[in-house]
C-alpha cells in the first residue's frame, strides 16, 4: 500500500462522501427542479423544460432588474472596497505609532453578522427617527436630509455605502498582507533612483499585489453575486423591487411556493458565478508578477 501511495485515496473518501451529499447532490437536484413546475399548490411535477429559463428574460417581469441590481451591487462593492481598502493599506503599512489600533478599529465591522450591521443602520438611516438626518437637523444642514432607504435615488447609495463600511476592514488586511511581502530593497532601490510615492505604488505595489488584487476581486465577485442579508435587513428589495437582486428573488419565489422558478434562478445565479470567476482568475493570472 505504501509503494503504491494508495492510502491517501482512502483517507478522502468520508469527506468527498460529504461533499458529495451536503453539496453536490442538492446542485444536481436544484438543477433538475429547475426545469419542472414544482410549486406548494399542486402535488404533481410536470417537466416544463427552458419554460422557466425564457421567463427569465421576459420585459414584464422583474428577474432582469434583480440581474441588473446584482451586477451594480457587485461592480460598485467591489469597486469601493478595493480602491479604500488599498489607500488604507497604504496608510497602515507607513510607520505610525497607532496603526494598529486603527486597523483593528478598521476590521472590527468584518466580525459582526449582517443580520446586526442591517438593523443598525435601518435605524441610523430611518427618515424620521433615524440618528443621521436627527444630527443634519442638529447641525442646521436639514437641507441634506434624505429618505436614505425608501428613496429611488438614494437606496443604492446608502447600501453601498453600508457594504463598503462592512468589508473594506477584510479588503485592507489581504493588502496590508501583501504590501508587507513586497521586497524593501526594491523600494529602496527606487528611492535612490528618485522615484516618488507615487511612482512607486504604481510601478512596484500594484503590480506586486496582482496575486492579492485577484483574490481581492474574486472574493468581492462571488459575496456580490450572493448577496442577501444586508439587503433584505436594509429595504427587503424595496422600494418595491428597486433594491431586489437575484438571492431576494429567490426567497420570494420559495416564499410564494413557486420552487421550480426559485432553483431556476438559483442554478443561472451558479453558473454565471462560477463562469465570472474563471474569467477573472485567468486573465489576472496572465498579469501576476513573479516577486
Amino acid at each position: 500500500m505504501n509503494a503504491r501511495k494508495t492510502y491517501p485515496l482512502w483517507f478522502s473518501f468520508g469527506a468527498l462522501g460529504l461533499y458529495f451529499m451536503l453539496f453536490f447532490f442538492p446542485c444536481l437536484l436544484g438543477l433538475f427542479y429547475s426545469f419542472t413546475d414544482w410549486n406548494s399548490f399542486r402535488p404533481e411535477l410536470n417537466f416544463v423544460g427552458l419554460a422557466n429559463f425564457r421567463n427569465l428574460f421576459r420585459g414584464n417581469t422583474p428577474y432582469l432588474l434583480y440581474f441588473g441590481n446584482t451586477l451594480k451591487f457587485t461592480f460598485f462593492t467591489t469597486l469601493w472596497k478595493t480602491l479604500v481598502g488599498f489607500a488604507l493599506a497604504l496608510l497602515f503599512t507607513r510607520r505610525s505609532r497607532f496603526a494598529d489600533f486603527h486597523r483593528m478599529i478598521i476590521f472590527s465591522p468584518q466580525v459582526l453578522s449582517f443580520l446586526i450591521v442591517g438593523l443598525v443602520f435601518r435605524s441610523l438611516l430611518h427618515p424620521s427617527t433615524g440618528f443621521v438626518n436627527l444630527a443634519l437637523d442638529a447641525l442646521g444642514l436639514g437641507v441634506l436630509k434624505q429618505r436614505w432607504l425608501t428613496d429611488l435615488a438614494w437606496v443604492w447609495k446608502s447600501i453601498i455605502a453600508v457594504d463598503t463600511w462592512k468589508g473594506v476592514g477584510y479588503v485592507m488586511v489581504v493588502f496590508i498582507a501583501g504590501i508587507k511581502a513586497i521586497p524593501a530593497s526594491y523600494h529602496e532601490a527606487a528611492i535612490v533612483d528618485g522615484a516618488s510615492f507615487l511612482q512607486r505604488v504604481v510601478r512596484i505595489s500594484i503590480p506586486m499585489l496582482v496575486p492579492s488584487i485577484m483574490v481581492v476581486t474574486v472574493l468581492n465577485f462571488t459575496y456580490g453575486f450572493r448577496v442577501f442579508d444586508i439587503i433584505y435587513v436594509l429595504t427587503n428589495g424595496g422600494p418595491g423591487y428597486a433594491s431586489g437582486v437575484m438571492n431576494t428573488g429567490v426567497y420570494k419565489e420559495f416564499s410564494k411556493g413557486d420552487y421550480g422558478m426559485g432553483t431556476t434562478l438559483s442554478t443561472v445565479l451558479f453558473f454565471f458565478i462560477t463562469a465570472v470567476s474563471w474569467f477573472i482568475i485567468r486573465g489576472m493570472r496572465a498579469k501576476e508578477v513573479e516577486a
